[in-house]
């Protein structure tokens, strides 16, 4: 029985699934995707910090006196198939799913009781988005699923009362915020809730440690749910579940607390951009690297999307996902599943990455440079002769290696067309017997 206490909730273990499963997607979609301009942060960037870009933006293309909540209705999803979705988020290896229910706009993707007429059911696709994702995600996939709630909301009358009163008053999350979790909570059952949004709020102002200590103790999803670390100010990187710290935190080096890095394939936005440019894009490559660099220092790696106001996933995005579950079913066992080794990264050639499967006692050396010479040297790994074995997953033969004096090996790679490569980023060598 968890305490509504930090103390108490943060000796909670983390539920045994979330280290295992290394790499999830991030969906942010709302009526910041109608715009679909500059950032997800649109309503904010234009009416509150008047930037010219938004300014300019609307003076051009929409009638004066066009509101944000006018966008509403025009975010349509038409082309939205949770089914086409799904069968996306399971090709791309990922092993859960977190999208945005609610981001700072405070537009609910699910009918909400608490948000009248500014919910997707009664505004715009007039569907529960929500419920069909998860149906997909649950029926076609066995992908975990979560959902990113944001705690408060820009322009919401309450909260802005809230917020003159220094929080002394409680009226917004009372009534707004802390009714949607139960919410979401009870009717989807997320396996996740991505916390976001504290709007400079100490945790008691959303009562945190209260609903965390209910979703723990009594909620249907109490044995299974993981959490994040955002749930009001001081608590990030601190407090909760695993923790986020900040946006595109990749700290190369090994943490003792579970983290996440929350990161975007569009370097520039988490929701979409029609004006991006493809160097706006991260390349597979850039991403298989934030991913093994993640998972070799004991992190999650949460890839973000942003799928347009007709409720399609981008080709590019499409692709990249697609990639990435490729080089996967290539080099997943030294993915899913592993720990992290004594040795992160190699300390004799450069972008070479550690992992430890337990199970079979496997040292993975991931490296994302192929060397020109043919041979990897390798400074971490001890050796043993006549016991030791080297294998590039996705290559038949066993690869020869000799030690190099106390610690460290040269290992010959095979020489191969570009054909009979396993795949095109980043490789894997498994090391059996190491000391």
């Amino acid at each position: 029985h968890y305490e509504p206490s930090w103390g108490s909730l943060d000796a909670r273990p983390l539920p045994a699934w979330f280290d295992e499963a290394k790499f999830g997607i991030f969906i942010h979609w709302g009526v910041f995707s109608v715009p679909s301009f500059g950032s997800e942060w649109f309503w904010w960037y234009w009416q509150k910090e008047k930037r010219e870009p938004y300014v300019k933006f609307m003076e051009a293309n929409y009638p004066p006196g066009f509101s944000y909540e006018d966008f509403g209705p025009l975010f349509t999803a038409e082309f939205f198939d949770p089914n086409q979705w799904a069968d996306i988020l399971k090709a791309s290896g990922a092993k859960y799913v977190v999208l945005t229910s609610k981001h700072h706009e405070g537009f609910t993707l699910w009918g909400s009781k608490y948000s009248w007429n500014w919910n997707a059911v009664d505004v715009g696709p007039k569907r529960d988005l929500v419920a069909e994702l998860a149906t997909s995600v649950r029926s076609r996939t066995d992908l975990h699923f979560g959902l990113y709630h944001s705690l408060f909301e820009w322009f919401n009358p309450l909260f802005l009362e809230d917020a003159t009163n220094v929080f002394k008053t409680r009226k917004f999350p009372t009534s707004k915020s802390l009714p949607e979790l139960y919410e979401i909570v009870t009717k989807y059952q997320p396996e996740i809730i991505w916390s976001d949004g504290n709007g400079n709020a100490p945790d008691t102002y959303w009562n945190s440690t209260g609903f965390l200590a209910w979703l723990y103790n009594d909620s249907p999803v109490r044995d299974t749910v993981v959490t994040n670390d955002r749930w009001g100010v001081g608590s990030v990187c601190t407090h909760g579940g695993f923790y986020t710290c900040s946006d595109r935190y990749n700290p190369g080096h090994l943490l003792p607390h579970k983290w996440e890095n929350c990161m975007t394939i569009d370097k520039r936005s988490w929701g979409y951009r029609r004006n991006a440019q493809l160097d706006d894009y991260l390349t597979t490559e850039d991403l298989v690297k934030q991913l093994v660099e993640t998972v070799s220092c004991g992190g999650n790696l949460l890839m973000n999307i942003g799928p347009t106001h007709d409720g399609r996933i981008a080709v590019v995005f499409e692709e990249r996902l697609r990639q990435m579950g490729a080089w996967l079913q290539v080099n997943g066992e030294a993915i899913y599943g592993t720990k992290p080794w004594r040795a992160q990264n190699d300390t004799v050639t450069p972008e070479v990455w550690y992992t430890f499967s337990p199970k079979e006692g496997k040292v993975n050396a991931i490296f994302l440079n192929w060397p020109l010479s043919g041979t990897l040297e390798l400074g971490e790994p001890q050796a043993k002769l006549g016991e030791t074995q080297v294998k590039l997953i996705g290559y038949k033969e066993l690869l020869k290696w000799v030690a190099l004096g106390e610690k460290g090996m040269a290992i010959a790679l095979p020489q191969l067309t570009p054909k009979q490569l396993p795949c095109q980023w980043g490789w894997t060598l498994q090391l059996t017997d190491i000391n």
